[in-house]
């Protein structure tokens, strides 16, 4: 039980302030940057704004967390408000289709990842995108 109303933990969530996404993003960047693969940008302003994109090139890579966008493999649903989270992220999951499909209505390729296949196969991630790039 919270000990603070929810307008109260509202606030409190409210003023916590991202310091990078460290489990996905930066691991990914680093690997792209030590691959050699160049000249990405960050948040694009397309839409969805890819984590990683080639913007000449029409490359978006989008690198998912496990827990956020609902892993099949890594399934963990907390125990506590439960309705609240698997709502979250159904909803997480339907935006990601649909930016992934307009996206490529708009002629980008796009690659998704998720956040386990960064740390377990980080040599595969680099070489699906590397291939993609080749071939742009």
């Amino acid at each position: 039980m919270d000990h603070v109303s929810k307008e109260v933990r509202s606030k409190i969530m409210a003023a916590v302030r991202s310091r990078g996404n460290t489990t996905t993003e930066l691991p990914l960047g680093k690997l792209l940057w030590a691959a050699g693969l160049r000249g990405y940008r960050k948040h694009w302003k397309v839409q969805g704004r890819p984590d990683f994109a080639w913007p000449g090139r029409k490359i978006a890579v989008f690198v998912d967390g496990c827990f956020w966008h609902g892993c099949t493999k890594c399934k963990y649903l907390p125990r506590t408000n439960t309705a609240f989270w698997q709502n979250k992220i159904q909803t997480n999951q339907a935006r990601d289709k649909r930016v992934r499909r307009s996206l490529r209505i708009q002629g980008w390729t796009v690659l998704k990842f998720w956040e386990h296949e960064v740390k377990r196969t980080p040599d595969r991630v680099i070489s699906k995108i590397g291939a993609v790039a080749q071939d742009r």
